[in-house]
């Protein structure tokens, strides 16, 4: 039931999604450059490709699958991706059941991913059973801050901002740690709100 209620959120807010992106889409551009720039050999996971606005920051001859949940995102995403020099291929799948094998991929990407999944600890251990040991999570996300009086602005925003888009007050550094991940760095973009945060699943 959860799943079809997101479903349907996301099928809705693909029709300005671009519209809603754009300016920080033009914002962070180096920035994503830079990030997607880590993706290495062998298979890549990347959480969620919505309308297929990143794709072209991403590295040409890379074998990568883009998930989504939103049909309709995965419908404008469609010539985004046949324009990929490489492999990449899209389907349609729920971040917190994903339908691919344990140890499956070397790295996974997410870019303002887990602002919107509803039970982000789930999804993230969902990342964690599929990628191999010692492979390489990168996350470019926005999150709650600690400083004042951005985390009250926040936190005050939030339940209005759920109802049509994301969350805006994600400890998403503690829910990487509690999925089972261990850090390896965390990059503050803008304050201590939009960051970058690469992780690993244990070898052992």
């Amino acid at each position: 039931m959860m799943e079809s209620a997101v479903k349907k959120k996301w099928d809705r807010f693909s029709m300005f999604y671009k519209l809603h992106t754009s300016g920080a889409e033009k914002r962070w551009k180096p920035w994503k450059r830079d990030f997607f720039s880590k993706m290495g050999e062998g298979k890549i996971l990347f959480l969620a490709v919505g309308i297929g606005s990143e794709i072209r920051h991403f590295p040409e001859g890379r074998d990568i699958v883009g998930i989504d949940i939103s049909t309709e995102m995965l419908k404008k995403a469609g010539k985004a991706a046949s324009n990929y020099s490489g492999k990449l291929e899209l389907k349609e799948m729920d971040a917190q059941k994903l339908l691919f094998e344990d140890d499956f991929f070397d790295q996974i990407f997410t870019s303002c991913t887990f602002c919107s999944v509803p039970e982000p600890v789930v999804g993230l251990k969902e990342l964690k059973r599929v990628l191999k040991p010692g492979g390489e999570l990168w996350m470019f996300e926005h999150t709650i801050s600690n400083h004042f009086p951005f985390r009250q602005m926040l936190t005050m925003m939030n339940p209005v901002a759920e109802k049509i888009g994301p969350s805006l007050n994600r400890n998403t550094i503690l829910n990487v740690t509690l999925a089972g991940f261990v850090i390896k760095q965390i990059f503050n973009i803008y304050l201590d709100v939009v960051k970058t945060i690469h992780a690993v699943k244990p070898k052992a």
